[in-house]
């Protein structure tokens, strides 16, 4: 346990699960768009559909998806910031079978009508816990440089895939990988020791096989 862990994050309030957590969450899932959105769609389960409007969920994850830190004094404007800058922005409540109490399903869309759909949970503290892209089962916690690689199920990508980090000095302390179907669409996360920089990213976007590659710093 860190002095994060203790104190939480700094972070606009009034809860760093229902706040600081899901500004994260919106964040992960911009970052994973890779654009602007011009659309979210937002299922809350739980805890999350139960408070959001007094805790201020909602307005955390808009302004993450904004793409706005848990600090930033702007949170609490987020929705009508969205208005302004032409996100459209639909929130539902239900039931998300085996989740977390605290767990938001995000679906983005940018203006060329590509989507990417994130399944995160606040688990206390600000800290997060993706457990979904694109539905397929990852574990993404965001306190370590993570490389998210969409990709065709196909022999040697993994091993391409690997080899770049390899050649970059990346040490990985985490790997997994998920498939919809043999020879469909996969995703690999991969969380490795230090910082890296956008060029590792790049180099992994252009081996064969690979859809898309998105590096996330720690947040």
């Amino acid at each position: 346990m860190n002095v994060f862990d203790i104190l939480g994050p700094v972070m606009i309030g009034p809860s760093s699960s229902h706040t600081a957590g899901a500004a994260r969450i919106g964040r992960i899932t911009r970052a994973l768009l890779g654009a602007p959105a011009v659309k979210a769609d937002i299922l809350l389960h739980g805890s999350f559909a139960k408070t959001y409007k007094g805790h201020g969920t909602d307005k955390a994850l808009i302004a993450g998806i904004m793409g706005m830190e848990t600090d930033d004094s702007r949170i609490r404007q987020a929705p009508e910031l969205a208005r302004e800058q032409g996100l459209q922005v639909n929130i539902s409540t239900g039931d998300i079978d085996g989740a977390h109490p605290n767990t938001a399903r995000v679906t983005l869309t940018d203006s060329t009508g590509r989507q990417v759909s994130l399944l995160g949970s606040s688990v206390g503290g600000g800290n997060i816990l993706v457990t979904e892209v694109n539905g397929m089962a990852v574990s993404i916690t965001g306190q370590q440089t993570t490389l998210i690689v969409l990709h065709r199920d196909a022999p040697g990508t993994i091993a391409s895939v690997t080899e770049v980090m390899a050649e970059a000095g990346a040490n990985i302390c985490n790997f997994r990988l998920s498939r919809q179907k043999r020879g469909g669409e996969a995703v690999m996360t991969i969380e490795v020791d230090g910082l890296f920089g956008e060029e590792l990213n790049e180099k992994i976007k252009t081996l064969d096989n690979v859809y898309s590659s998105t590096m996330l710093q720690p947040i």
